[in-house]
């Protein structure tokens, strides 16, 4: 490979960031180096609060008031940023380095429309008039796969989903054709299916201008579809880098290897081949221990040598690329073999008796259309179809996972299950008892306790005011499981080490612990009633690899223990495949596939199943996988194709009876069943999306 000759467009040069508290100087990053050139692409791994995004902020100056550049330096196309004045910043920020935050709501003013709040990038930063202004915004939505630019633009934020808001800030980023773009967690809140096409079409950007990529992730199957290379980050300091290749087939430190232990790949088995999360917790800035500052958590820590001073990064001499380097004394006395600890085998669940059927399942909202040609026409009240037509069953023991795009009823289904919605048509039958037009609050205690719920974010679920004791306590009283107050603590006591937290949190509020340690409280809570059934709503996507193995782990082994059956809601289907039992596939409100994980995984698919399983980041060099990247967006609920939803953006589209005819039924053996036009003959002969070498072989 010829040697790059032209300069670097970003060179970073042991940089020192800190932060001002009253309590002192804290250093939250030490020592960073990196080179990125016009068209790379470079990740930064590492768990929440290793210095990622503070070094993204860095690369900017925009470090807040108590923020500071205090060692090394930061040159963009050969300028010192330490130099610039604020006019300057203010003009290179957004023009030529442009940055896409992890939320949206962070990036986006609720105050204004979003045609305003794009159209004021280019008119600010390249003087265009507003015409064009709003021309390049509708045309740049479009790019990022979101329909009906118009009907957007005139929006304010509230008005759009999570994912929606998410493009619309990666289409403000995007505008000004920016040379280094700055990528926080970018695709975090997006459908997998969504992710690919933006993904693709950053990529597109970038080889179309030459625009440098920074990407900050903890999802190293994304990082592996989109980087050049890759900076491992910890407690503030690179502790790895070098190309994908490198990293990927025989990383070196300790920590990366802890990494890709936390992480379901297709070898990964949930009770052969267990998760092992990496032990103990990042230190806090403040709190680094001498020497390595792994040292704590690593299994292969060796006092007198880990801890006897500070340990440099230096380069790897047992591998071809010569950028990779490793700040590990040890990292040549370890084998790669061992260096992945495998969780102990542990027994699978029996699975008994059904506990939920799901029979011809429907709910339909009114929208009401008060215009005057809705009136005359007599066409005043439409609906919209959140569920059609569902049916599936779950058993005791049983992990049933429920997936597909936003929009596709997923959420709209749990609602109705937990009574906070009632159904239009069919039957919901939990432990033998229809509850699917049963309101929350007509149900007895007994129906309440026997279905919690853990949901996605812990922040909106935990009272701010309350201890985490007191919280889970009356969950303990209100549905009778303990009456005496001395019992009720005790069974408190006993949940936290349960979920493995300590007895002192009993008297901690929420604001005193982390994500990861309030989902475990969330996970207590859900618990506490002895239920018959938990409903998970993406439980782990806002927690790092590390937490998220823990937390798994956690749930599977206190499903273990009680024969709790889970339904389990996501959209990242490499979890679902560790955890799934059974998988319904749901595309419109309608189920578009439901069988064993492993027939859901093989062929024969469903097309669109098909199309997700091939969205799936996997960090894992050996997997082949098909690319495929849907066209078009959701159809609306609203009015839905009148023949397969699934029509309007099918790779397999057949003509006229897809869009005119509903798809009939297959079922395979063993229950598997595909709602398609095409013959189930001709879906087996269909290439599997995903190939793994023991596939191969």
């Amino acid at each position: 490979m010829a040697e790059r000759l032209d300069p670097p467009l970003l060179e970073i040069d042991n940089l020192c960031l800190s932060y001002f508290t009253r309590a002192g100087e804290i250093p939250a990053v030490v020592d960073f180096s990196l080179k990125l050139n016009p068209g790379e692409s470079v990740g930064l791994v590492g768990e929440s609060g290793c210095g990622k995004s503070t070094v993204a902020m860095g690369i900017m100056r925009y470090l807040g008031h108590n923020g500071d550049i205090v060692g090394g330096t930061v040159r963009f196309r050969g300028r010192d940023m330490a130099t610039l004045n604020e006019e300057e910043l203010r003009q290179l920020r957004g023009s030529q380095i442009s940055m896409i935050y992890q939320e949206p709501m962070a990036a986006l003013n609720p105050s204004l429309t979003i045609a305003r709040q794009l159209m004021e990038v280019p008119m600010v930063h390249e003087g265009v008039s507003k015409d064009e202004a709003r021309g390049r915004a509708a045309r740049m939505l479009a790019d990022v796969r979101l329909p009906d630019a118009e009907r957007l633009m005139s929006s304010y934020p509230h008005q759009l989903s999570g994912g929606q808001q998410q493009r619309v800030v990666i289409a403000m980023a995007l505008l000004s054709n920016p040379a280094l773009l700055l990528l926080d967690e970018p695709t975090t809140a997006l459908d997998v299916t969504v992710e690919a096409g933006i993904v693709e079409l950053i990529a597109e950007l970038s080889r179309k201008f030459g625009t440098a990529l920074l990407y900050i992730s903890h999802n190293l199957g994304l990082m592996l579809e989109v980087c050049d290379r890759i900076c491992v980050m910890y407690s503030g300091e690179v502790i790895e880098e070098g190309t994908i290749d490198s990293i990927f087939t025989w990383p070196k430190h300790p920590y990366t290897h802890g990494l890709f232990g936390c992480i379901p790949r297709p070898h990964c088995d949930k009770n052969a081949r267990p998760l092992v999360a990496i032990q103990g917790q990042l230190p806090l800035p403040h709190e680094r221990p001498p020497g390595c500052i792994f040292g704590p958590r690593c299994n292969f820590f060796e006092a007198g040598t880990c801890d006897a001073g500070s340990i440099a990064i230096e380069p790897v001499t047992t591998d071809d690329d010569p950028g990779h380097r490793v700040r590990c004394v040890r990292w040549n006395d370890i084998d790669p073999d061992t260096a992945v600890i495998v969780g102990e085998s542990k027994p699978a669940v029996e699975v008994g008796e059904r506990v939920l059927e799901v029979d011809g399942l429907q709910k339909y909202y009114e929208v009401h259309d008060h215009s005057i040609a809705a009136l005359i026409s007599g066409k005043s009240v439409k609906y919209v179809k959140a569920n059609e037509a569902l049916d599936f069953t779950a058993r005791r023991g049983e992990t049933v996972a429920i997936v597909g795009e936003s929009g596709c009823g997923k959420s709209t289904f749990a609602k109705v299950l937990m009574g906070l919605e009632t159904a239009t048509k069919g039957e919901v039958r939990l432990e033998g008892e229809n509850i699917a037009d049963l309101p929350v609050h007509l149900r007895s205690s007994t129906q309440l306790r026997n279905l919690q719920m853990v949901f996605q974010n812990p922040n909106d679920t935990l009272n701010p005011s309350h201890t985490v004791g007191a919280q889970i306590a009356r969950v303990i009283r209100k549905f009778g499981v303990e009456e005496d107050g001395g019992k009720i603590r005790q069974r408190v006591l006993e949940l936290l080490d349960t979920v493995k937290l300590p007895r002192d949190f009993f008297d901690r509020r929420p604001r005193q612990l982390s994500g990861g340690q309030k989902q475990r409280v969330g996970i207590a809570r859900a618990f506490a009633g002895n239920p018959a059934m938990v409903i998970a709503d993406e439980p782990f996507s806002s927690l790092d690899v590390s937490v998220a193995a823990a937390v798994i782990e956690l749930l599977m082994d206190i499903q273990r223990e009680n024969k709790t059956t889970l339904l389990f809601i996501s959209h990242d289907l490499g979890v679902v495949r560790y955890l799934a039992d059974r998988i319904v596939v749901m595309y419109l409100g309608r189920i578009m596939e439901r069988g064993t994980t492993e027939q859901v995984f093989a062929p024969p698919y469903h097309p669109y199943t098909e199309a997700l399983l091939s969205a799936v980041p996997i960090a894992d060099l050996d997997v082949e996988k098909r690319h495929i990247v849907l066209e078009g967006a959701l159809p609306s609920a609203l009015d839905p194709p009148r023949g397969c939803p699934f029509a309007s953006r099918c790779p397999r589209h057949l003509g006229p009876v897809c869009d005119n005819e509903p798809p009939p039924l297959h079922e395979d053996e063993d229950g598997h069943v595909i709602a398609c036009h095409i013959p189930l003959q001709e879906l087996r002969r269909v290439e599997p999306v995903i190939k793994t070498p023991e596939a191969a072989e």
